[in-house]
């Protein structure tokens, strides 16, 4: 019986063991109320985001501004006219994408 719980523990941790590591990419933006917008970002595990790349793209996906995350984590952009979404891209699997119209003040 031991064998069988033991065999089963390690198991679960080589299928679920990598998950552990795993770290999200985060991603909120807001309205400042000034014509600018603020995003913050940063990874699950604490990780900062600092020179992580943000692109700011239009209804139809052409880059309008890009930029990288600052020492705090931190990217401001002037917020542009009509629909728009922003990405947070620090590579394959860790991008985070948000929509204009999610961002308020």
């Amino acid at each position: 019986m031991k064998k069988g719980i033991i065999a089963l523990f390690l198991l679960a941790t080589m299928a679920f063991g990598g998950q552990a590591f795993a770290h999200t990419p985060l991603c909120d933006c807001f309205d400042n109320g000034d014509g600018t917008v603020s995003c913050e970002g940063g990874f699950s595990d604490g990780s900062s985001a600092s020179g992580v790349t943000m692109r700011v793209q239009d209804g139809s996906g052409n880059v309008v501004t890009e930029g990288k995350m600052n020492e705090y984590s931190e990217f401001m952009f002037d917020k542009p006219e009509g629909e728009y979404k922003v990405v947070f891209d620090a590579g394959e699997g860790h991008t985070v994408e948000v929509n204009g119209s999610d961002i308020v003040e």
